[in-house]
């Protein structure tokens, strides 16, 4: 929009004087979803998710909001927020958030479900799925979590798998490991 803007001015010859003020103004700002949170009138719910998988960058950019509730922009100036903004910021433990990030949110650790609420779980995200096939691929899954595993299975791959095996017309796990290889995308040599 700038750079159309700069053209529009230069075609129409007018307004050139005030041009560098004008493009460094709120119209010309594209709001994000933090900006859009503390600027909103009503109280909004902001979802920052794997926030350990940001720059460090952006997790000191994020203090000044979740400290002050404000924004910096360079071109603007401070912009505070209309009202203040429900933060929820997700994790995956890939690394260790700053201590000043961390004394600005409450902490709670979330195991994965019990066999029957992952089965709960994916039943409503995967209704097409057979029953049978539902609690054999939680079980394995479930199994597999307690295995010393480089990456843990989380319940999105417990649904992919479903997924794949429901694509697959399966209404079990393949009894071949060749087969439950291929449909888990794995090898199995």
């Amino acid at each position: 929009r700038q750079l159309l803007e700069i053209r529009l001015r230069e075609a129409e010859q007018k307004g050139l004087a005030s041009l560098r003020n004008d493009l460094f103004s709120q119209e010309f700002l594209l709001q994000r979803p933090l900006m859009q949170a503390i600027t909103s009138e009503h109280p909004a719910v902001l979802l920052i998710d794997e926030i350990d998988r940001a720059d460090e960058a952006f997790e000191a950019y994020l203090l000044e909001t979740l400290g002050e509730y404000q924004i910096s922009v360079p071109e603007l100036g401070t912009i505070r927020a209309t009202t203040h903004p429900f933060v929820v910021l997700t994790s995956n433990g890939t690394r260790d958030l700053s201590d000043a990030l961390r004394r600005r949110c409450l902490y709670h650790y979330m195991d994965y479900p019990s066999q029957p609420r992952e089965i709960e779980i994916v039943k409503a995200l995967v209704p097409e799925a057979n029953l049978e096939l539902v609690q054999q691929a939680v079980g394995f899954v479930q199994k597999l979590r307690k295995q010393d595993l480089e990456k843990t299975p989380g319940i999105a791959e417990t649904l992919d798998w479903i997924r794949v095996l429901c694509a697959m017309e399966q209404t079990s796990i393949p009894d071949d490991p060749a087969g439950a290889g291929v449909s888990a995308g794995v090898s199995a040599s």
